[in-house]
């Protein structure tokens, strides 16, 4: 089983966060950029967490909980998803973050973040890695920054019609 220790851990999922990942996703706060802005059902947090799972058995990577270090509080994810929603991309592979409101603001997305890029790139060999957040998400876009990924270009959502950015970033110019 894949773990990252940082000052957080980056795990696989348990069954007992799913109730805390239904919290965060039921956070109006969490779920303004993600997707059309709507929080997500427990019913479907823990069908996402049950295909987020699969995803390591059929790649060899996927979403990693966030848990603090001490507490063992799950604080939300970070990691490694192949693109399929989004056509323009595939077959890449996206990184992405989600974090409860409350631990905003702290790095903790920007270190997991980090941690699985390195992890892309270094562990899994993988040539090039995108990130797409909805435009004019500050947050997100600065975490993208941080990675050293670089704005490619702008599009839609498939499904949602609201504005992407296309960040990327590959293995030569990435610096850990």
């Amino acid at each position: 089983m894949t773990e990252i220790h940082t000052l957080r851990l980056l795990r696989h999922w348990h069954e007992d966060d799913v109730p805390f990942m239904a919290e965060i996703n039921a956070d109006p706060r969490a779920m303004r950029w993600v997707g059309d802005g709507s929080v997500i059902e427990a019913d479907t947090t823990a069908e996402d967490v049950e295909r987020w799972e699969e995803e390591w058995d059929e790649e060899g990577f996927g979403l990693f909980a966030i848990e603090l270090l001490g507490s063992g509080e799950l604080i939300g994810f970070t990691g490694l998803s192949v693109a399929e929603f989004f056509p323009e991309v595939s077959p890449g592979v996206a990184i992405g973050w989600r974090l409860g409101p409350q631990f905003w603001g702290q790095g903790y997305a920007s270190e997991a973040a980090h941690a699985t890029l390195e992890f892309a790139l270094q562990d899994r060999g993988l040539d090039r890695v995108v990130a797409v957040p909805r435009t004019g998400d500050p947050a997100s876009e600065n975490v993208a920054r941080k990675l050293g990924m670089a704005p490619e270009r702008e599009t839609d959502h498939p499904a949602y019609g609201v504005p992407l950015t296309v960040h990327a970033i590959d293995l030569t110019e990435y610096q850990a």
